[in-house]
């Protein structure tokens, strides 16, 4: 009997254009070893507290995203879940061979080569990588990146014309939710966003989630 292999994710989103390249599903997993002082995930760094999913549903969730052409992998740290998150962007090919993939990570791409083969295998399946801790010192409005030190490395040729295009901030995008509720993705524009934010929707009576979640 074939064990089905389980991720623990914190969030998903199905439509996103701003973090990677064209419309993307992202996918937030849940727990993360660093503790980036200002991190605006906060909430999916504990280990606990994620909705266990399994590879053969979230799959069935990406393949059927009309107009998506790839997915990106945040957190929390991705590379924690490796050999999962591995096996999920394999299954996706099976049937959707051209879908892209992108992922997030704390730790430098030199130092996930060398790390053990389930982060190897991860790299191997990717398209794109931003590698390396977010640095509150040196917030930049940056594409994709919340700080100068972070790097956006290509691991295959899917996407050329990246190292053309201006290295600016894609921006945020936010969504009221029914019941009221408010979300956002992205890379916020200026260090202490989140904090500032949810300071100013709190006085109107919004409220933005903080707990892991699901979307679909």
């Amino acid at each position: 009997m074939t064990e089905v292999i389980r991720l623990s994710v914190a969030r998903t989103l199905d439509r996103c254009t701003v973090l990677g390249p064209g419309t993307r599903a992202v996918l937030w997993v849940q727990g993360c070893p660093l503790r980036c002082r200002g991190c605006v995930a906060a909430e999916t760094l504990p280990f606990e507290g994620g909705t266990d999913r399994t590879v053969p549903e979230l799959a069935d969730w990406l393949c059927g995203l009309p107009d998506v052409e790839g997915v990106t992998l945040s957190g929390g740290e991705p590379f924690s879940q490796a050999a999962g998150l591995a096996a999920l962007l394999d299954a996706v090919r099976a049937r959707r061979p051209d879908f892209s993939a992108m992922a997030y990570s704390g730790l430098r791409y030199e130092a996930l080569r060398r790390g053990g083969a389930d982060r190897r295998a991860l790299l191997r399946r990717l398209d794109l990588l931003v590698d390396g801790p977010y640095v509150a010192a040196l917030h930049g409005s940056l594409r994709w990146r919340g700080s100068s030190n972070q790097r956006l490395v290509a691991l295959t040729d899917r996407y050329p014309d990246l190292r053309s295009e201006p290295d600016t901030g894609a921006g945020i995008e936010v969504s009221v939710e029914p019941g009221g509720a408010l979300s956002w993705a992205g890379v916020p524009p200026t260090p202490g966003f989140r904090a500032g934010l949810e300071a100013h929707l709190a006085e109107r009576g919004f409220v933005l989630h903080t707990q892991a979640r699901r979307d679909t």
